[in-house]
């Protein structure tokens, strides 16, 4: 196969359907990005066996795709079936998706014998001496939760939300509300009179310092919190 091009292919009722494209912008396209097929197509066919140029017939395209159009076929490949990425693809994938995953990881769990998150450097040498595989197209917080399974047998991790009720002071309240919103989902929402807010706010138990530290920075240390679950 010419390093040109690659394949996307997909089986529909045990036969095999594969089209030629361009590796980046084939990549681009199966990460939602917004490209033109004909910018992706190598060549404007439908293969059963692309390494041997068999075309898939047009009886063959009607009966498993309802159309012989070439463009509506190939959409349909690219977003359902598999892209074969070159080398190079691959390891950038899984570097990004790496990475993803251990900043989830670090956000959503903690060492339940601090209540703090692991650092991320600990999380990825846990993660190598664990030997985990990644998914370049996997969802990175539905691998990741795998990974905090498989993370258990190293590390003491506890993936954990808490609830905590919070108070900021008149005059520093709306700037640190602002700040607030990044950190979770606030389920009670307060301002008062005196110019002052009151609230609850659900957030991952990872961010839960740095959350406080940076609301201490914002009030002069006149925050107000208290875990409640």
């Amino acid at each position: 196969m010419s390093g040109k091009f690659t394949t996307a292919r997909i089986s529909i009722g045990g036969e095999r359907f594969e089209i030629l494209v361009k590796p980046e912008p084939a990549l681009d396209y199966k990460l939602r990005k917004q490209v033109p097929i004909s910018k992706i197509l190598a060549i404007e066919e439908v293969y059963t066996d692309a390494s041997k140029g068999t075309k898939a017939s047009s009886e063959k395209l009607s009966k498993y795709f309802g159309t012989t159009d070439v463009i509506e076929i190939s959409k349909r490949i690219l977003e359902e079936g598999e892209l074969q990425v070159t080398t190079e693809q691959r390891r950038r994938l899984i570097e990004e998706k790496r990475r993803q995953i251990i900043a989830f990881i670090s956000k959503n769990c903690m060492d339940p014998r601090t209540s703090a998150p692991h650092p991320p450097l600990r999380i990825e040498q846990a993660m190598e001496q664990a030997k985990v595989s990644i998914h370049p197209f996997r969802d990175a917080e539905e691998q990741a939760k795998e990974i905090i399974e498989k993370l258990r047998a190293i590390l003491p991790i506890r993936m954990e939300m808490l609830k905590v009720a919070i108070r900021l002071p008149p005059g520093d309240a709306p700037k640190a509300y602002g700040a607030l919103k990044g950190y979770g989902n606030i389920v009670k929402d307060e301002w008062r009179a005196d110019g002052s807010w009151a609230g609850v706010i659900e957030v991952p138990a990872g961010l839960y310092g740095p959350m406080m530290e940076k609301l201490g920075s914002l009030t002069q240390g006149g925050v107000q919190a208290k875990i409640i679950k």
